[in-house]
């Protein structure tokens, strides 16, 4: 349907032949007005910017390839002529070798195109009373001044219809249309006209020309300076208007005027910082809650019984702990982790436990209000039904339709640009691709964990250990910290280099793959990347939460990895500490990654160029030029801000368990990241060109399955990687009779107790260790927590009765707290619904007016044009229903 539409409205959709047919744009000079939005004439609004470099000046490609370009360029912009844009060309005024075409869409061209892309227009004023909330005056403390940004006035809107334009609210042809809606306009035609036609295959579109250097940059304009109001009295100056109220560090307490941003830039960018701000304003509490749990750590840390026997001399200091590694490494004091156990008091208390069934809550909570304020926002925006209605066919896709097919349900022909065996063949191949990249990134993970066991026998042997050292940095360089600290820097630097790898071969896939929609091409972009980047991201997390230390075996028989490197022991204490280390590098890492990429960059970029128009600076530059400039915001737009905040999400929600803090960092970056992306934004990027979007599209799925995932991860995490179980089975079962000797229920003895004892003498001589012993016992004790029977037993070295009522404890643990966390989730997810009761009610009314304005004024018309005959006709259509009696 969309083909054939194009084809109607755009009669010359081919090449024209003869030079001296061709439309050329108007030449005019620069008026010298800096802020202008027009065309020389004053009349005309620019709605699009086309930058070219002047053929005969070229110096760098050959005569015949600066001829095709010429060619190809003029037709190009003939053929928009002929599609009723106007065109006006100026020289630049910096450097006389750019061309700056100003592209206007006349009134005639702006309602075709709004009917065929079933653009939404108002129809009246929205008459429902509102009710203020109760929390409005409390809100009213951070919104941006009404007086300053005046808030958008209601319409009830329809799908815009010619034949119906009387209905429509029309003060003004000029504003009719706002700008962004007219450069969205003018982006799809020039996304759309054709340049040239090779072997019968039309070229067309504006992305193809930019992409082969035929044009510089196409962009629409903004509306004025961000460091000063237009000089121009026709400007409304909303881009600066927004860098004050918006995006100035001063407002970063403030609402964000979403309606304001969605208008100046679009639906699109709109529901992401709308979204940003949601998610910012709920992770508030989360915030609380998790710093009020960490208090309750660092408050009870010093009653904390298992460390402080640690750090007793008397108890770890009696206590001498077997070699991590064969030969290399010697035997050491359990007192040397000191410090380290007084740092898992902090991390590895009740209020943990506490903070990870809330987050399970909270999650939910989130996710369920969001679909409230989606909702409410589809229905402001007018994106209620837009994929049904105004979702237009990808040029790149429409280029390929060569196929013909007969549709199952209007069994008519169409065509696709692939037969099902050529969809199969590139689904195949497509997912095969992925497969392979993911298991690349496994394979890099194997490589950092062969790296962690290889160097830890290197740290063993230089930071020495001896019992009777003293020396203080011993408590905090021990061969796990840094062994722990620089594996994590090292799997920092990979996950960033695979991941610029691997984000140009997701775009070929997709490429390749030929989506039919701009949604479903980001939709599957955004698949492959997050698929890629929860294996890049969180797999070394993973692995040291719930596999480093599980498969060690003892001292007497360790396992090997791959048969030469013996497996990674956690502390005394567990991996949890190592756990909110490997978090706090990549988290603190990529933020840092991210912002020297997102805002120096292209402030350096963008310093420069104006240092390179030093020498010019006294000319007076018009505004294309001032955003010629500036930086291209990039084909996948927010993308990479949406994948960002998600991948935050899931360290928040998948590991917080482990570190209760880091909903707190989350939500002090984002409050900087909402302003340092409406900055960025507004300031050091062109003005992208608006789009409409209904909602976060596929990032809500995948918010869904990690929130789903993170209740499991955190309860494991509980269980197997934090000490709290074993804790727990030793304060109420194995610390009094019949296991334990103390009279009543306590945690002293713990340490002893939990610690394995392994004789030395049975040490294999391949493990045994060079340096001597000290003094005379004849035993060390194991690393970590494995619990079994002591050398002399009838079953030695093998799992003790408490070893298995752990095991029984955690299972247990896990399949509780799932169910209760489930069954809150599901109760909250049916209790809140996805769309409010007023929102549905603003719905029903928008549809019984478009049906009341729309088509019950067809019938008036009707009625008034053909007189008696309308009412005869309509007089017999009400006979026909009434009853035989009557």
């Amino acid at each position: 349907l969309v083909l054939e539409l194009n084809q109607v409205i755009i009669p010359t959709y081919g090449t024209v032949p003869d030079q001296q047919n061709l439309h050329t744009p108007e030449w005019v000079d620069f008026d010298d007005k800096p802020d202008s939005l027009f065309f020389k004439d004053g009349q005309r609004r620019i709605d699009f910017v086309l930058v070219y470099e002047d053929e005969s000046k070229k110096m760098a490609h050959k005569r015949s390839d600066r001829k095709k370009q010429k060619r190809k360029r003029q037709v190009y912009e003939s053929n928009l002529i002929n599609n009723g844009l106007q065109l006006e060309a100026t020289r630049s005024v910096l450097d006389e070798k750019l061309i700056f075409v100003k592209v206007h869409a006349p009134w005639e061209v702006l309602c075709t195109y709004a009917e065929v892309m079933h653009i939404k227009l108002p129809l009246q004023h929205n008459d429902l009373k509102t009710r203020d909330s109760a929390f409005n005056w409390f809100s009213r403390l951070f919104r941006v001044d009404e007086n300053i940004i005046k808030p958008e006035q209601e319409f009830f809107t329809a799908p815009f219809q010619k034949e119906h334009l009387s209905n429509f609210y029309i003060q003004d042809k000029d504003t009719f249309f706002n700008p962004a809606t007219r450069s969205r306009i003018v982006h799809f035609i020039l996304s759309r006209v054709e340049y040239a036609t090779k072997n019968n295959m039309k070229k067309f579109g504006i992305n193809k020309l930019l992409d082969t250097g035929i044009y510089k940059a196409a962009f629409p304009l903004h509306d004025s300076s961000f460091r000063h109001l237009s000089t121009d009295p026709n400007c409304p100056s909303e881009r600066y208007l927004l860098y004050r109220e918006w995006a100035h560090p001063k407002n970063i307490f403030k609402l964000q005027p979403l309606d304001f941003i969605r208008k100046y830039y679009g639906e699109k960018i709109g529901i992401y910082f709308a979204w940003l701000g949601f998610y910012t304003n709920m992770l508030t509490v989360a915030a609380v809650v998790g710093v009020g749990c960490f208090l309750y750590g660092c408050l009870t840390k010093d009653n904390c019984t298992w460390s402080q026997e640690v750090c007793d001399p008397n108890i770890g200091g009696n206590i001498i702990m077997c070699p991590q590694c064969d030969k290399v490494c010697t035997y050491w004091n359990l007192t040397i982790t000191c410090e380290s156990s007084k740092k898992l008091c902090i991390f590895d208390s009740f209020g943990t436990l506490v903070f990870a069934v809330f987050m399970g809550i909270w999650v939910t909570f989130f996710l369920e209000f969001w679909k409230r304020r989606q909702a409410e926002l589809e229905y402001e925006w007018d994106t209620v039904e837009y994929l049904e209605q105004e979702e237009q066919v990808r040029p790149e896709y429409e280029a390929r339709c060569t196929h013909v097919v007969m549709n199952e349900i209007t069994q008519q022909e169409e065509h696709v640009p692939y037969t099902a065996c050529g969809k199969c063949v590139r689904m195949t191949f497509c997912t095969s691709a992925i497969f392979f990249w993911i298991l690349l990134i496994i394979a890099s993970v194997v490589g950092i964990i062969v790296y962690r066991l290889s160097v830890f026998l290197v740290f063993s042997a230089t930071l020495s250990q001896h019992i009777s050292g003293t020396e203080a940095i011993r408590k905090y360089l021990t061969p796990q910290t840094a062994t722990s600290v620089t594996a994590s820097l090292i799997s920092f630097v990979v996950i960033m280099i695979l991941n610029t790898v691997y984000e140009k071969v997701a775009i070929l896939i997709t490429d390749f793959e030929l989506p039919r929609t701009q949604t479903d091409y980001e939709n599957s972009l955004t698949t492959k990347m997050f698929l890629f980047q929860f294996v890049n991201y969180y797999s070394s997390c993973f692995y040291i939460a719930f596999f480093k230390g599980k498969f060690v075996g003892h001292p007497g028989n360790p396992v090997y990895w791959l048969g030469k490197y013996r497996n990674e022991e956690c502390d005394p204490g567990g991996c949890l500490l190592e756990l909110t280390t490997q978090l706090a590098i990549i988290v603190g890492g990529k933020a840092i990654w991210n912002n020297i990429q997102e805002v120096l960059l292209p402030l350096a970029k963008n310093l420069i160029g104006r240092y390179s128009a030093a020498s010019s600076s006294e000319k007076v530059v018009p505004r294309w030029e001032h955003d010629y400039h500036l930086q291209p915001i990039g084909k996948l737009g927010l993308f990479y801000e949406y994948l960002e905040m998600v991948i935050q999400f899931g360290f928040v929600t998948l590991f917080v368990a482990s570190f209760p803090l880091a909903p707190l960092l989350a939500l002090i970056n984002n409050m900087l990241e909402i302003r340092l992306d409406a900055w960025k934004l507004t300031t050091q990027f062109r003005r992208v060109v608006p789009q409409k979007a209904q909602d976060i599209g596929a990032w809500q799925p995948i918010l869904q399955g990690i929130a789903i995932l993170a209740v499991v991860t955190n309860a494991m995490i509980i269980a197997f990687t934090s000490d709290m179980i074993p804790r727990l089975v030793y304060y109420w079962s194995f610390s009094v009779p019949p296991y334990g000797s103390h009279s009543s229920h306590t945690m002293k003895g713990y340490i002893n107790s939990t610690l394995s004892v392994f004789n030395i003498s049975d040490f294999k001589n391949a493990s045994k260790p060079f340096s001597p012993w000290f003094g005379n016992q004849t035993t060390c004790r194991q690393v970590y927590r494995d619990l079994r029977y002591p050398p002399g037993h009838q079953h030695q070295y093998e799992h003790n009765i408490y070893h298995w009522h752990v095991i029984a404890a955690k299972l247990a643990f896990i399949i509780v707290m799932e169910h209760v966390i489930y069954f809150v989730k599901f109760i909250i997810s049916y209790a809140i619904p996805d769309v409010s009761e007023k929102t549905k009610s603003k719905v029903k009314r928008e549809k019984y007016l478009t049906q009341k304005l729309l088509h019950e004024n067809d019938l008036k018309g009707v009625k008034k044009n053909m007189g008696k005959i309308a009412d005869k006709i309509i007089k017999g259509a009400d006979g026909t229903f009434r009853p035989k009696a009557e």
